[in-house]
């Protein structure tokens, strides 16, 4: 940390799973305070085990977990200053939401009157002032997740640990308690550590992005490196640029090419590029249609054949097949089914990767 200052959260050659099953393996990761870090990944990578490590709920195999230069390896949850939010809510359907809310301050022994003073405060923090007395059975889901999120900030932790407590909420909650969330991570500075599956989610709520894979980090960064500079197939593929195409670059005396092939012509290489057999991922945005004989330094146009056409408001989605391959694109213009067109993908917008690197596993 800079300036000698301590992390929220120091991981260090984390080893955990269940029985003789090992789930994560080798993890370093330090969380500075009040930063908020998005950690996502496939299903069964690890995630939500990774975060019950840190709580405290799920014990070591081997390594270290530090919370403020503390080592916490060893205790038991309600002895580390950090809380959790559910995807489940995991409120108490006989309490109401004072007594939900209360819960914790009631079991650390604050005096009833100190409880509902900082009940009410957080409830006013959550756009729920009054409701201290309501049944949480006859909240809303989108007020029980905001029950669920005062529960663990009245313990005013240094450190949440949040488990994709926003999964289960309609669209327009998930984006309104997204807002809210990180207004209250920068009004109150608590650090974050949020597992989410939601790729968006992530970019737009997090300082720094965890992506993982098969019980490993694949790659740490803030969200721009992680999208504009994904470390690996996996993590390009993840990110969204799972379309590809293979390409052969070859080194000449004027520089880089990428060889043509029957489905496109030649050109040059504008940058540095792996030289011989590469992958290329792209997500759909990076292509567009122009003219099947289309050509230009720097992009590669693959002839094609419009197959589909959705309109889903404000643009066109075509399916282009070139060859036996079928890739996506979107366009204003109306196109008709049939249309032969190319597919031109620049090549900056390409995530290139050698051949022997490039198996993907499934997402």
């Amino acid at each position: 940390m800079e300036g000698g200052q301590r992390a929220a959260i120091e991981i260090t050659r984390l080893r955990a799973g269940y029985g003789q099953i090992v789930v994560l393996d080798g993890i370093d990761l330090s969380v500075a305070p009040g930063e908020f870090v998005a950690i996502l990944g496939s299903s069964g990578c690890g995630k939500t085990t990774l975060l019950r490590t840190v709580a405290g709920f799920q014990k070591l195999m081997a390594g270290k977990v530090r919370a403020f230069g503390r080592d916490v390896t060893d205790l038991p949850p309600e002895r580390r200053n950090v809380a959790m939010v559910f995807q489940s809510y995991a409120l108490w359907p006989h309490m109401s939401v004072l007594g939900n809310i209360g819960y914790g301050l009631r079991v650390r022994g604050l005096p009833r009157e100190d409880i509902r003073r900082r009940v009410a405060a957080v409830l006013a923090m959550l756009n729920m002032a009054g409701l201290e007395d309501r049944k949480v059975t006859d909240l809303s889901g989108g007020q029980r997740q905001r029950v669920a999120l005062g529960r663990a900030l009245a313990v005013e932790p240094q450190l949440l640990l949040l488990d994709e407590p926003l999964s289960n909420l309609d669209a327009k909650v998930r984006l309104q308690l997204r807002a809210e969330l990180k207004a209250l991570q920068g009004k109150l500075g608590f650090a974050a550590l949020h597992v989410t599956h939601d790729r968006e989610e992530a970019m737009t709520m997090a300082d720094r992005l965890v992506v993982m894979d098969q019980g490993r980090i694949a790659q740490v960064g803030a969200p721009e490196e992680v999208y504009h500079r994904p470390a690996s197939p996996f993590v390009a593929a993840f990110m969204g640029a799972d379309n590809t195409i293979a390409l052969d670059i070859e080194e000449g005396a004027s520089g880089l090419t990428v060889k043509g092939s029957p489905h496109h012509a030649p050109t040059a290489v504008e940058g540095p590029a792996p030289i011989g057999g590469v992958t290329a991922f792209f997500r759909d945005d990076a292509a567009r249609i122009e003219s099947p004989d289309h050509q230009r330094n720097g992009e590669i146009t693959l002839k094609g054949t419009v197959t589909m056409r959705t309109y889903p408001g404000g643009h066109y989605r075509y399916v282009v097949a070139v060859g036996d391959r079928e890739f996506t694109v979107k366009d204003v213009r109306l196109i008709k089914v049939g249309t032969p067109v190319g597919l031109c993908l620049p090549l900056r917008a390409l995530h290139l990767f050698a051949k022997e690197t490039a198996s993907v596993r499934g997402h």
